[in-house]
């Protein structure tokens, strides 16, 4: 049993129009990608460059935070004390995460104050600048 001529031709018909079907639409897909790489996405690229900015000069800032009260000459000699190099803390700060950067920043510009205001004593500053210097390390050695 052979199909006549115009069930083949029906059935090609058929086959035509479920395989082109589709086209239109890819079409408006490609017309809606178009225009939305043209246009802004969901955040300027301005706002990035805003936030990518104040982001780096929060993380310098921390650093120098932190730097500033590992670098006093209490600092260095409670870190000498604990055997803990200042070099080796130094050159760790910047290598912490942003989120650990700014822990220890607040805790060494919550340590400088209490001392200034009477509230630490010497020998507890001394027990907080070798558990951040330790704490650097300690991080350092978790990223190895």
């Amino acid at each position: 049993m052979t199909p006549d001529r115009t069930t083949r031709f029906a059935c090609l018909i058929t086959a035509c129009l479920f395989a082109f079907s589709p086209l239109p639409a890819l079409a408006q897909t490609a017309r809606v990608s178009a225009s939305a790489a043209s246009s802004d996405h969901v955040v300027s690229s301005a706002a990035l460059r805003r936030a990518v900015a104040a982001s780096a000069e929060m993380q310098q800032t921390n650093i120098a935070k932190v730097e500033r009260f590992l670098s006093t000459p209490r600092a260095r000699h409670a870190m000498k004390k604990a055997g803990l190099d200042y070099r080796v803390v130094r050159r760790a700060v910047p290598l912490l995460s942003p989120r650990e950067l700014a822990d220890l920043a607040a805790r060494s510009d919550k340590a400088r104050q209490q001392f200034r205001a009477g509230s630490l004593t010497n020998q507890q500053l001394t027990y907080i600048i070798i558990a951040l210097a330790t704490a650097v390390v300690v991080i350092l050695i978790l990223k190895a």
